[in-house]
């Protein structure tokens, strides 16, 4: 959240605030409370979770044949033979809340047939950043729900649309409109009563979903409008429209989240809203997490960046050729690769529908503290080469913390904020040959010589390390040794890594979330690298890790991440962003 105490002068500033905005809400007592949130002016910044979480005991995936359900595999818990707490899954595209890309339904141009476009080759990572966001534009259908036979889903009507303008204002580029019918919000249940989701629908038991007709999405389009999202479970109208709604807007170059959720906590305009998923190669579509940003002067900001564009990815993409996976340093210590499993071939797409099978940590994620730390009343039997650095670790630092804080329960505002880059590039190539496998060591000396330099961190702010690993050594195979293996090996110098003790300074002046484009926080040294761990996570802490392009990070930057929601997974992938 925004700290609104940095100074007397903005305490000062907020009282009078307050006290105008208990004048407005009881204003709008005597006059109804029909105002939106936006309308009554909230004065602090608060994070609303839009995504549904995911979890095998929810309709979080298509059920026909032969999707794939998800699966977590928790394939190593923290013991004898592992010092962290390591999960695999399974993740269709289309499971929980997800986003849709042109070539979901737009053919590639060398197909040369009649739905074929340029925006055929549109896969989620090819899509620009600055569109994945924007004012969240509220168009509420809930008079639709369930206002339909059974199979069959209400249809929102241009007329919708028109009665929002003329309520509000008109759409246009930027703007996310975003179609509320709580039915997620209803109907997303564990089983047997989440049958009612999508399951009861496709078999003519239950009304179908809310959802825009061709004809809604064609008039979106001459308002400029490239960004969507709907609370049902898809975009498609059932039983037969699915298809031609999705053409008709992705035909133009719009992308969408389906099974959104939440939509109720947002004003009717003035929120920011965004959608970041994992980064896969020549995805038509992705697991991916919605979130909105609501009240203070954040939202307007961010609105303004993605209205003029004002974006930059940072991470880098999924593939079966790059290195987005840990090899481990000796046999039988490697992370499950990642991996696209082809299950549906679609002939009108010349396309399979894929799944992946892969580590959370695979590409751009966030660690958790649990990650590294057990739950409080685990029994834990550690090797006894990691007893003896737990003995060392917890003679100069304390004890090792507990915690069950899993990705899931990781708040939103604490991997959203103020960007603040530090280059310690000067580390590269300071460790000597003798030595390797070692990582250079981002010291609190470094960190108190980049505030001497740029000023005091701040509370809140993410501090990303620009190593310039990833820019540099991120390529496809045969050369692909350079981000893990060869570093891992000794074959080359780590890059560089946080020692305990910058933690230990970071978490003094308020930051919760720290950033690198390496591989990871703790670098080639196990030893070293597992006190980094249980330091991040004993101050409950998270680190994004594996981004690139920090470079290109400007001074005003906000840095935007959010993980796939999937419950008790210990770290989990995402996108990662910024605008400025």
């Amino acid at each position: 959240m925004i700290d609104f105490r940095r100074s007397s002068r903005m305490r000062h500033r907020t009282a009078i605030e307050a006290v105008h905005i208990s004048f407005l809400l009881i204003a709008c007592c005597v006059v109804g409370d029909s105002l939106t949130a936006q309308e009554t002016g909230e004065a602090t910044t608060r994070f609303v979770d839009c995504s549904l979480l995911i979890a095998s005991e929810y309709p979080a995936t298509w059920p026909t044949y032969p999707f794939p359900r998800f699966q977590l595999i928790h394939e190593q818990a923290i013991g004898a033979d592992s010092a962290y707490n390591i999960d695999v899954l399974l993740i269709d595209g289309n499971t929980g809340t997800q986003l849709d890309v042109p070539p979901h339904s737009v053919m590639r141009p060398d197909l040369n047939r009649e739905k074929s476009g340029p925006f055929g080759l549109a896969y989620t990572d090819k899509i620009e950043a600055w569109q994945f966001g924007g004012e969240a534009c509220i168009i509420d259908v809930r008079d639709l729900l369930d206002k339909a036979p059974n199979g069959v889903s209400p249809l929102v009507l241009p007329s919708h649309i028109e009665g929002f303008e003329q309520q509000h204002r008109k759409l246009r580029l930027g703007d996310v409109v975003l179609f509320r019918s709580d039915y997620s919000d209803t109907y997303y249940r564990p089983f047997p009563e989440g049958q009612r989701y999508i399951a009861d629908v496709v078999d003519r038991k239950s009304p179908g979903y809310p959802d825009p007709n061709p004809e809604t999405m064609e008039f979106l389009a001459t308002r400029g409008v490239m960004t969507l999202g709907t609370d049902s479970a898809s975009m498609g109208p059932m039983p037969n429209l699915a298809e031609p709604t999705h053409y008709a807007g992705l035909r133009h170059g719009m992308i969408w989240t389906e099974a959104a959720t939440n939509l109720g906590q947002l004003p009717a305009t003035g929120a920011f809203y965004c959608m970041l998923g994992p980064k896969h190669a020549n995805g038509p579509y992705s697991e991916t997490r919605a979130f909105a940003v609501v009240g203070g002067d954040l939202p307007a900001r961010l609105i303004a960046s993605t209205r003029q564009k004002r974006a930059i990815d940072l991470s880098p993409t999924l593939a079966m050729n790059l290195p987005v996976t840990n090899p481990g340093r000796l046999a039988g210590r490697h992370r499950q690769v990642y991996l696209k499993v082809d299950f549906l071939y679609s002939p009108d797409l010349d396309m399979w529908h894929h799944t992946h099978l892969m580590d959370a940590t695979a590409g751009t994620h966030l660690v958790s503290p649990a990650f590294a730390l057990p739950p409080e009343g685990a029994a834990v039997e550690y090797s006894p080469e990691v007893r003896g650095w737990l003995a060392e670790y917890e003679s100069k630092y304390g004890r090792r913390g507990l915690s069950s804080r899993t990705t899931d329960k990781v708040p939103l505002d604490w991997t959203c904020g103020d960007a603040r880059v530090v280059d310690v590039r000067s580390l590269v190539g300071t460790t000597q040959k003798s030595a390797w496998p070692a990582s250079p060591e981002i010291t609190v000396d470094l960190l108190i010589a980049d505030e001497t330099a740029h000023g005091a961190y701040e509370r809140d702010q993410i501090i990303l390390f620009h190593t310039g690993h990833l820019d540099q050594h991120f390529k496809p195979t045969p050369d692909d040794k350079g981000v893990w293996l060869d570093p891992l090996t000794g074959k080359s110098e780590g890059w560089p890594a946080l020692s305990p003790d910058a933690i230990n300074y970071l978490h003094l002046k308020g930051v919760r979330c720290i950033g690198t484009d390496a591989p990871d926080l703790g670098g080639v040294d196990p030893r070293q690298a597992l006190m980094t761990y249980w330091t991040l996570g004993g101050h409950d802490m998270v680190g994004v890790e594996f981004l690139y392009n920090l470079g290109s990070v400007p001074k005003d930057a906000y840095f935007l991440f959010a993980p796939t929601r999937i419950r008790d997974c210990h770290a989990s992938p995402g996108r990662a962003i910024v605008l400025h």
